[in-house]
């Protein structure tokens, strides 16, 4: 059986869900530049997450 690192959606579901949590928050709580710092987290999250969790199977 193989591993839960090795399946594509598990690389790109995780990062999809925490850049979403991340967001909605950003939104709902912050203002100004710290919804950007929010969002550029968010982004960073989509890009990075993915290119780890390959690594890591």
């Amino acid at each position: 059986m193989p591993s839960v690192l090795e399946r594509p959606a598990f690389h790109y579901g995780i990062p999809v869900i925490q850049a979403v949590i991340v967001a909605v928050i950003g939104f709902t709580v912050f203002d100004g530049v710290a919804r950007l710092f929010a969002l550029a987290l968010a982004a960073i999250a989509l890009i990075v997450v993915p290119q780890v969790l390959k690594r890591a199977a």
